[in-house]
């Protein structure tokens, strides 16, 4: 136990020595990072249904603890589209409150598995199971925005399948905001073709395009004096609606979300290092790009508990954020303490600016988020892959939209071991 401590004690001492090595690289990437994070971590806010603030709070205490302590140089963590999807029916039912608890226990169990070393056992989730997640994950996703592209209240009800039929029954059925559904499409239209505009008229600086269309379709909004819902006053006092109140959830309901929270938290965030891994390994070399998988638990469990805390929500490690992370130059951690601090920066300088954002922006924002999680290429490879593959993506996919992540993955290597038994079958009785 006494060596163990040394070698955790030693281990963050050399990353937190290097810190400032490529200070230059790492805050241009953590300022990149940040302007991407911006309307991703108030818009997962507003789809869970927790203030604005919360989604900020998240990226920032979040995303500071996770670098300091976490096992991934590269990793960016914040609020989530994957775990949104677990949150969201959780705060319909018990309200926002509920997440202080959770999260606290949800971290506490993440610290617990990096202490027993399952961080490892990421390894053995079928390729076919994770693709049919990250699949399931951007449909869901998607779903969730119904209500903000149309403006109406979201439907009662924890299942997202009949969530978004009952939300979009109500919008087909009652007059629609034509100024809230265009400035959706524009955010849409603008972030997906931002890359070829960007090359059209010459453009060589790296500008997100979650940022570029943020600030064009708040401009248009205000020039227009268009009336629909914007994101609303986000106090300069973060932590001012501390609220450590644990909500009456049912014991049965609390253990399930806490574990659901917990697992998620692992397997987004060991998969999103991993990515980042690749992505490092053939941009800068093998030298910075391994991360430490049971450390990288115990950096996202303390992460989430003390975001929990501060009135924050569950974290993951992201992948879009940690990708955009990479490619924009980052070498160490210090880009993921850059990205929370221009987030405080904005928080103090431009939260009356924030306010305007039409919250259907973010929701047309989100739909081009979960294009890009579910990635057309990525869908296509895999249904032109093996059979037994297509049958594990396309039913994992499925019980994640259908019932929620857990089940999905759990079904997904379920229906992978039986296959592969099957096939173990075949061969033997070939021979």
């Amino acid at each position: 136990m006494i060596k163990a401590m040394f070698e955790t004690m030693n281990y963050y001492a050399a990353q937190w020595r290097a810190l400032f090595k490529f200070w230059r690289k790492d805050l241009l990437a953590g300022v990149t990072v940040g302007i991407v994070a911006l309307p991703l971590a108030l818009g997962f806010a507003v789809t869970t249904g927790a203030p604005p603030q919360a989604g900020l709070i998240t990226a920032i205490i979040a995303g500071m603890v996770a670098a300091l302590f976490g096992g991934s140089n590269f990793q960016v963590s914040g609020p989530t589209g994957a775990m949104t999807v677990v949150l969201v029916p959780i705060v319909a039912k018990y309200g926002f409150q509920s997440l202080f608890l959770i999260g606290v226990l949800a971290g506490l169990v993440l610290v617990i598995m990096s202490v027993l070393k399952l961080g490892n056992y990421i390894e053995y989730v079928p390729w076919s199971v994770l693709e049919g997640f990250t699949l399931g994950i951007a449909l869901v996703i998607a779903l969730q925005q119904i209500p903000l592209v149309f403006e109406i209240e979201r439907a009662a009800g924890s299942h997202t399948l009949s969530v978004a039929f009952e939300s979009l029954s109500t919008a087909l059925s009652t007059p629609r905001n034509w100024a809230s559904i265009l400035i959706a499409l524009g955010a849409l239209l603008v972030k997906r073709s931002w890359a070829k505009i960007k090359k059209l008229i010459g453009i060589t600086v790296t500008v997100p395009a979650s940022f570029i269309a943020i600030v064009l379709t708040t401009t248009l909004t205000e020039l227009l004096n268009l009336d629909i819902a914007r994101i609303g006053e986000i106090p300069t006092n973060l932590l001012s609606n501390l609220n450590f109140r644990i909500s009456s959830i049912p014991i049965y309901s609390l253990v399930y979300a806490v574990f659901a929270v917990a697992l998620l938290g692992a397997i987004e965030s060991l998969l999103s290092a991993r990515v980042a891994d690749a992505m490092a390994h053939k941009e800068i070399g093998g030298e910075h790009s391994h991360h430490e998988p049971n450390r990288e638990l115990f950096g996202q469990g303390f992460a989430t508990a003390l975001s929990s805390i501060s009135g924050g929500m569950p974290a993951t490690g992201a992948i879009a954020r940690t990708t955009v992370n990479v490619h924009a130059g980052a070498r160490t951690r210090f880009a993921a303490i850059t990205h929370s601090l221009f987030l405080i920066v904005v928080v103090f300088l431009l939260a009356p600016i924030v306010a305007l954002i039409p919250t259907s922006a973010l929701a047309g924002v989100l739909l081009g988020t979960s294009i890009r999680i579910a990635n057309p290429v990525s869908v296509k490879e895999a249904l032109r892959t093996t059979n037994d593959f297509r049958i594990v993506y396309l039913i994992t996919a499925a019980s994640v939209l259908a019932i929620d992540l857990i089940w999905g993955v759990l079904i997904g290597m379920f229906f992978d071991r039986v296959l592969k038994l099957a096939k173990a079958a075949r061969e033997r009785k070939a021979q």
